[in-house]
């Protein structure tokens, strides 16, 4: 049965006007060289420049000739809003303002992204793709892939460069294999991005 394996990451560590650090870039070169060995067909990131960059610095060890490309689902976006009762108490101040046309463009990308990735594939071979995105759009592709509420993408965080794997197959629902997975990164590297609490 053919599967779309789908090896989703955040970009790597940036700074505030959205460029790569160097820990960013290091990051990066080594979620390549843990992807590195894989039949990857295609690397698609988000069109900012943190992720484009994360793109290109890993696909320097992928091996073949994987196409790399935007693609705009994959942009930073929230990918939903809650009605008011259901937004948890925290999640308040953030949805302050938030215009119902801005509320919905967003759900929009967040539909588009789903009908675009989260599917078996539609030719009888396997598919490996890596998409690099953002900590919003990991959120929704896993809250998806349980099924779970819209709201649950909520406090669902990804550090940057981790690693989340999604198995797709026809009739099946979707297997998550691994979510948030920094065993490629130095202990130093590990959970930037990340909101600051006690870490395992």
């Amino acid at each position: 049965m053919a599967t779309r394996f789908l090896y989703i990451a955040r970009h790597g560590d940036a700074d505030a006007f959205g460029a790569l650090t160097e820990i960013g870039r290091e990051q990066s070169r080594l979620l390549g060289r843990r992807l590195a060995g894989l039949p990857i067909s295609g690397v698609w990131h988000s069109p900012l420049p943190r992720a484009r960059d994360t793109a290109r610095q890993l696909d320097l060890y992928l091996e073949g000739d994987p196409e790399l490309a935007a693609r705009p689902e994959l942009v930073d976006h929230v990918p939903y809003v809650p009605p008011r009762s259901r937004i948890p108490g925290p999640w308040l101040p953030f949805f302050d303002g938030y215009a119902r046309e801005e509320a919905e463009a967003g759900h929009q990308v967040a539909r588009s992204l789903v009908d675009r990735f989260a599917v078996a594939p539609e030719s009888g071979e396997d598919v490996h793709e890596v998409l690099i995105t953002h900590a919003y759009p990991i959120a929704w592709l896993l809250r998806d892939a349980f099924g779970a509420p819209p709201e649950r993408w909520l406090g669902v965080e990804s550090a940057n460069a981790a690693l989340t794997v999604i198995e797709y197959r026809l009739q099946l629902a979707p297997s998550v294999i691994m979510f948030n997975d920094m065993s490629h990164l130095p202990e130093e590297l590990r959970w930037t991005g990340f909101p600051e609490r006690l870490r395992p």
